[in-house]
């Protein structure tokens, strides 16, 4: 082991997140999430049950740019239904993230469980205009 805490793709994604800033408008689901220390906000357009875009802030160590920019790449593009499958361990052994920080990356868990539900309150409002 050469002691570098990150591996090549925690690298990529914390020096070019594609991903990061924010979705604006009235037709923007968004999710914030604050804990140890760290924040991250997501925010997404949706069409239909499609995800269309994705965009993260995040305020924390290069695992958690690196964990949210590996999220919307997963997910941007795909069925909103589909967040319900973010697994957050195997996320955690794709960017080799060390065992003490399970905490942060738990908390872009909860803020994808946040951001699901604001979908779906969404489309229930928009189905019922």
């Amino acid at each position: 082991m050469n002691g570098d805490p990150y591996n090549p793709v925690v690298r990529d994604y914390f020096a070019r997140p594609e991903h990061a800033g924010e979705v604006m408008g009235e037709d923007a689901a968004v999710a914030f999430f604050e804990d140890q220390g760290m924040r991250i906000r997501l925010s997404a357009k949706v069409a239909r049950e499609d995800i269309k875009t994705l965009r993260f802030l995040a305020w924390g160590c290069p695992h958690v740019i690196a964990a949210a920019e590996a999220f919307c790449r997963r997910f941007e593009g795909r069925p909103a239904a589909e967040l319900a499958n973010f697994d957050a361990s195997q996320l955690m052994r794709d960017l080799a993230v060390p065992v003490e920080k399970t905490g942060r990356i738990l908390v872009l868990e909860d803020t994808v469980r946040s951001l699901r539900a604001a979908i779906q309150d969404r489309n229930t409002s928009q189905a019922q205009d």
